[in-house]
């Protein structure tokens, strides 16, 4: 087997060597039936098909972090696993500049992931990989209790992560962060567009990308309801109201972060900030393959500065 290796994920991916198809086969079973070679004879998927693409995060989740029993809902957004856990090795770097360059791990590490959704990704690799503690948000009952019986799914990450009702659609902190409760960071991976209609153009776009000859919605490789695809004002509109709200949580979170595909949006976005007081703001840039993506990440804390005052466990569990 030839190994590529992927240089533009994240040095401690566990996915830079590429993907062992007999090992990833070995874990889960199922993916046996979606792997066949490619144009230049290398074992692959076809990454236009749905089903292939689910199969193969059940057999990377299983044989990279021990997550048992992975699955979707029909039609719910099936995340690429290497850019996700991507997110969070790069979480934990910017972590480690408050702790003196040490690697965080473990329990003492409060996450809030903004929009957790029914596949729970974030919390599931970030508990997994690094012991972190994680607060999940979502409006969507349907994906909160889904998530929930994903985690149940993997007993020993139950402790670690807890998933939250977010009441109004508006919010991304008010109606979750509860008084006296200290994040050491929060997470998001915004909707990207501002409607329906933008969303399934860049869907058809996708789908041609691939080469799929498929149409209609089974043809979407990673899906999306409605809340995880757009809302009004984009991506642009979502983050300016993040970075808004963000103020009145200052002294509950240590670095605000989120996700930010379109890198035309930043200009506006670090006039907010600046707008809004951050004190330090930082862009750190992501790749997965072709696709370029970046984390914005900003604080109220003074660079150096002692964390706020109000920290205080967000144990998970109700």
């Amino acid at each position: 087997m030839k190994t590529v290796l992927k240089e533009s994920l994240h040095p401690r991916s566990r996915f830079r060597a590429g993907y062992d198809f007999p090992k990833l086969i070995d874990a889960s079973p199922a993916l046996a039936a979606f792997v066949k070679p490619n144009a230049h004879g290398d074992e692959s998927i076809d990454y236009a098909d749905p089903r292939a693409v689910k199969a193969l995060n059940q057999a990377l989740l299983d044989l990279a972090y021990g997550i048992r029993g992975w699955d979707i809902p029909p039609g719910y957004l099936c995340p690429p696993v290497p850019g996700r856990s991507d997110y969070l090795h790069y979480l934990a770097d910017l972590l480690a500049g408050t702790k003196k360059g040490a690697l965080p791990r473990g329990r003492s590490v409060a996450v809030l992931d903004i929009g957790m959704g029914a596949n729970c990704i974030y919390p599931l690799i970030g508990a997994s990989e690094y012991g972190w503690r994680f607060v999940g948000s979502e409006t969507d009952p349907m994906a909160l209790r889904w998530a929930a019986d994903l985690v149940a799914r993997n007993p020993g990450l139950s402790a670690l992560i807890e998933g939250r009702l977010q009441p109004s659609p508006a919010d991304c902190f008010r109606g979750v962060v509860r008084p006296g409760e200290f994040f050491d960071v929060s997470m998001c991976n915004p909707p990207f567009h501002a409607s329906a209609a933008e969303a399934a153009a860049a869907n058809l776009r996708k789908r041609r990308n691939l080469g799929s000859k498929r149409s209609g919605a089974d043809s979407r490789n990673f899906g999306g309801r409605n809340a995880e695809l757009w809302c009004p004002g984009g991506e642009l509109g979502f983050v300016l109201r993040m970075i808004a709200q963000s103020v009145e949580f200052a002294d509950q979170c240590r670095w605000f972060t989120t996700l930010v595909s379109k890198s035309a949006n930043l200009p506006r976005l670090r006039d907010a900030l600046r707008d809004a007081g951050a004190a330090e703001v930082r862009t750190i840039d992501m790749a997965q393959g072709r696709k370029q993506s970046r984390i914005l990440a900003w604080t109220f804390a003074a660079p150096g500065g002692a964390r706020p005052s109000t920290r205080a466990s967000t144990k998970p569990g109700r």
